[in-house]
């Protein structure tokens, strides 16, 4: 029997279990459990403790710093914005910016490390029951969220790894344990009898998935008249394709509820090629 979180509707469990970041956290570790999910800052500062208004405006700072950066990036791309914007954005100094953070690299590093660990969170398979379909809504919700939320890094990926080889060295480990957790994922739906396929197709799956991922951002960048005019809805249409390449292996018990979830994330192809983006 699946428990009742998980009989809710799909929005209102996710609400429940994942929360969209406002910022990021700093070195935020992963978190076992996917109903866990660490929320922004939430294990910055529990390292030490600050007693001292002066060290809680800095930390407020920190996080304004971290936010800015986010949502500047995203809007306009990494290589297009200088620590000079953030600070402007802001209105602080470049000093005061260049306290917190050395360089911006540093600032990516801390937004790379939130992702990192929301995207880790959400990759557990879950302890004590059977995969259900509606794991199936959590996982491609949450991921499409996620993804949305820190679209800079898969617009400008090869730019960012290029440029900080300790952030690529990172990447690579943080690849490797996404296709690990999607590989355990995908045995939990074959297990519960909702994907029927051997464990050569599985691992074909994971890999394309992850293919299709990682690089949707840059197909949208390179097929559309404005590459930063992105929006959620055609983000949505990247997690359509992951679905899609389920197709084939869906059991006929499973088939009408992955209808109904095809339905909900599709997105026409002309849409998507479209010159302007649709609204999200």
């Amino acid at each position: 029997m699946h428990s009742q979180a998980l009989r809710r509707q799909p929005n209102e469990m996710l609400e429940r279990l994942y929360r969209r970041p406002r910022g990021v956290t700093a070195g935020a570790g992963r978190r076992a459990a996917r109903g866990n999910m660490p929320q922004p800052f939430a294990c910055t500062f529990a390292r030490q403790p600050f007693t001292v208004n002066r060290d809680m405006a800095a930390i407020k700072t920190r996080e304004r710093i971290l936010q800015a950066s986010l949502e500047l990036f995203n809007r306009q791309g990494e290589r297009n914005v200088t620590t000079n914007h953030i600070a402007a954005h802001l209105g602080i100094s470049p000093g005061n910016l260049y306290y917190h953070f050395r360089n911006k690299q540093a600032i990516i590093a801390e937004l790379f490390a939130a992702y990192e660990a929301r995207v880790d969170a959400i990759l557990q398979v879950p302890e004590g029951r059977a995969m259900a379909i509606e794991d199936k809504t959590f996982y491609l919700e949450a991921l499409l969220a996620e993804m949305w939320a820190y679209r800079f890094l898969h617009r400008d990926l090869e730019h960012l790894l290029d440029a900080d080889p300790a952030l690529a060295a990172r990447y690579r480990l943080f690849a490797r344990r996404c296709m690990h957790g999607a590989t355990a994922i995908y045995r939990g739906f074959v297990a519960a009898g909702i994907l029927l396929m051997s464990e050569e197709q599985l691992e074909a799956l994971v890999l394309n998935s992850w293919i299709i991922m990682t690089s949707w951002v840059r197909f949208l960048s390179t097929t559309r008249a404005d590459p930063g005019a992105l929006s959620e809805d055609l983000m949505r249409r990247g997690i359509y394709q992951v679905l899609a390449l389920e197709g084939g292996y869906l059991a006929p018990s499973a088939r009408v509820a992955v209808d109904a979830l095809y339905r909900r994330l599709h997105v026409p192809l002309e849409r998507v090629l479209a010159e302007e983006s649709p609204a999200a």
